[in-house]
């Protein structure tokens, strides 16, 4: 089998340590502007200093891969003979899916003989991360490029996203949801309850009164989902509340049955646009 190398982008939210060392596999970093400064996710600020910023007044604003970006990233593992399965970040929320596949365009007519495929995963935060961890599973199980490639677009839109957020005001700044639903959703004590739609786009969905409820609520949906399936892992992130995501953790294992349990801070380009506060779980499921 022709040797191959599965590539992301730093919109999974693992940790960085965890995606190089225990993945194994590289990533191509977003970029974002606060206070004047840019950085790279994953490389720049950590989560409690993202946060404290944002909380003391900040905006940030994000910016997508490009294509010599893609290019650049790409091109080392084609020169060592590779071939190259790039899982993105979903196209309704950033172009960096596309730079990635323009940028394979042009480098499939240098590098004829050898393979490249990019999958919009339709994913984000830690369903991409999900996603991108179950490939990297088949790939040490001995499946080909084709074959993971295929497993990945038969099984992405089973991938759920239980998020509920303090509020929407980051998400409709970054176009993310209407003015309309940022309103309702903003309401006093009304915590809104979002999912990741097959377009992978976000919805909201519902919305809980209070914390608690909204916390129980997100896991609740995850196990009505994944009724039938193995999973042999659930994802939590969160923004900077992580007593809050311990909380939603326990409740997995309670609710679930599921001990094997991966918490991290939310990334800082996905964290611009939900804010502090958000929590969500990450799981396989028959239907988002």
């Amino acid at each position: 089998m022709k040797e191959y190398i599965i590539i992301t982008d730093s919109t999974v939210d693992l940790p960085k340590e965890y995606v190089t060392e225990e993945l194994g596999i590289p990533y191509i970093p977003l970029s974002y502007i606060i206070d004047g400064e840019t950085y790279e996710d994953m490389s720049g600020l950590t989560g409690k200093e993202f946060f404290v910023k944002i909380r003391a007044g900040s905006m940030p604003t994000t910016s997508q891969i490009n294509p010599e970006q893609a290019r650049e990233a790409l091109t080392p593992y084609l020169k060592e003979g590779k071939d190259v399965l790039y899982l993105g970040f979903s196209s309704a929320l950033s172009g960096s899916y596309n730079s990635v596949r323009m940028a394979m365009e042009e480098l499939r007519e240098e590098y004829p003989g050898q393979t490249l495929i990019a999958i919009d995963t339709l994913c984000a935060c830690l369903g991409e991360g999900l996603l991108v961890y179950k490939a990297v599973q088949l790939k040490r199980a001995g499946k080909t490029i084709e074959e993971v490639a295929e497993w990945v677009e038969a099984n992405k839109l089973h991938i759920m996203h239980n998020v509920t957020v303090d509020d929407l005001f980051h998400l409709h700044r970054g176009g993310r949801v209407s003015k309309a639903t940022a309103i309702v959703g903003t309401m006093v004590k009304i915590k809104p309850i979002i999912h990741m739609d097959d377009n992978g786009a976000l919805s909201v969905i519902g919305k809980e009164r209070g914390r608690k409820k909204s916390l129980h609520k997100i896991v609740d949906m995850a196990v009505e989902q994944s009724k039938g399936w193995e999973n042999d892992i659930v994802m939590i992130t969160h923004g900077d509340c992580e007593e809050d995501a311990q909380y939603v953790a326990e409740l997995v294992k309670e609710k679930m049955g599921i001990s094997n349990i991966l918490i991290n801070c939310i990334g800082t380009v996905i964290g611009s646009h939900t804010g502090p506060g958000v929590v969500a779980v990450f799981c396989m499921g028959e239907k988002r």
